[in-house]
């Protein structure tokens, strides 16, 4: 994605400009871990506000998933999202982020990612959607997204990919403890996915989250030898959110500039939490019943 200037309104939603704001953010670095980008450790009030945001999203998770059905259309879920957030006072993250025209991504069947909401996507029974919601509350961004089935008539492909992403997340989840490599959390996801006969999507990653709705580091779910160096802190905060492929893990972007689809046709699920690193482990920050 473009990067924000300067002078452009900083993407957190704190109504500042960004060389004011984010821009200023500090840069924390930790040699004994060997990681020395923007390590995103957050501190005490960080945490706290990070759990406050991703409470809220995950209370925004619960309110839409019963309109989930057939007959709605996407711009109607859209709605639903947008008056929700602002009702309870915070800010639907992707509306206007570079651009982005809605206020959360519907990605249906065999969109990837970044699908916008329209009237003219109206969800019938078979369909398969992921709903992705990122909301900002004083500041911090909770993220977060799941794969409905839409009625009964859904197929065992639909199933498959669903439930492989779904349980890739569980994995890639269990695999996340202080002292461990991203690449092994990483390369788990990928041998779940593989073994069940799909496939990783490759263009789009999981990130840390914080101030800003992308961080450092970016959360693959393969491995690469991007990440090799990058071990697992306390403090840190990031999304993982395998998108996984019946077919092909290669995607095409289409003209609006946002919609992701497979470039075989083929249907694709995601999902999606955003955690903190403990001590002992992790926390599922965005966690639902």
């Amino acid at each position: 994605m473009a990067k924000t200037r300067p002078n452009e309104p900083c993407p957190c939603g704190s109504g500042k400009k960004y060389k004011k704001c984010c821009a200023k953010a500090p840069i924390l670095k930790n040699k004994h871990f060997g990681y020395r980008k923007k390590d995103n450790i957050k501190n005490e009030k960080d945490i706290i506000g990070m759990r406050t945001a991703c409470s809220f999203n995950a209370q925004l998770m619960r309110y839409i998933r019963p309109h989930i059905q057939a007959g709605i259309s996407t711009e109607e879920i859209n709605t639903l999202v947008h008056d929700y957030t602002l009702a309870h006072g915070h800010i639907p993250a992707p509306l206007n982020y570079h651009g982005f025209p809605k206020s959360v991504c519907t990605s249906l069947n065999h969109v990837v990612c970044h699908g916008i909401p329209c009237k003219e996507d109206i969800l019938k029974n078979g369909d398969i959607i992921n709903v992705d919601v990122t909301t900002i509350v004083d500041g911090y961004h909770g993220d977060q997204s799941e794969t409905f089935y839409v009625g009964t008539d859904i197929s065992d492909d639909a199933k498959l990919v669903t439930e492989t992403s779904r349980r890739s997340l569980e994995i890639g989840i269990e695999n996340v403890k202080p002292g461990r490599k991203l690449i092994d959390v990483c390369g788990a996801i990928e041998d779940f996915v593989l073994g069940e006969g799909c496939s990783v999507v490759r263009d789009f990653t999981g990130h840390g989250i914080g101030l800003k709705f992308h961080e450092e580091p970016q959360v693959p779910h393969y491995r690469t030898a991007s990440i090799r160096n990058v071990v697992l802190q306390p403090g840190m905060t990031f999304t993982i959110e395998p998108m996984v492929n019946i077919g092909d893990w290669r995607i095409k972007i289409l003209e609006d500039k946002w919609t992701a689809v497979t470039a075989d046709g083929s249907l694709s699920a995601q999902f999606e939490h955003t955690l903190l690193v403990t001590e002992d482990g992790v926390e599922v920050l965005t966690a639902t019943e």
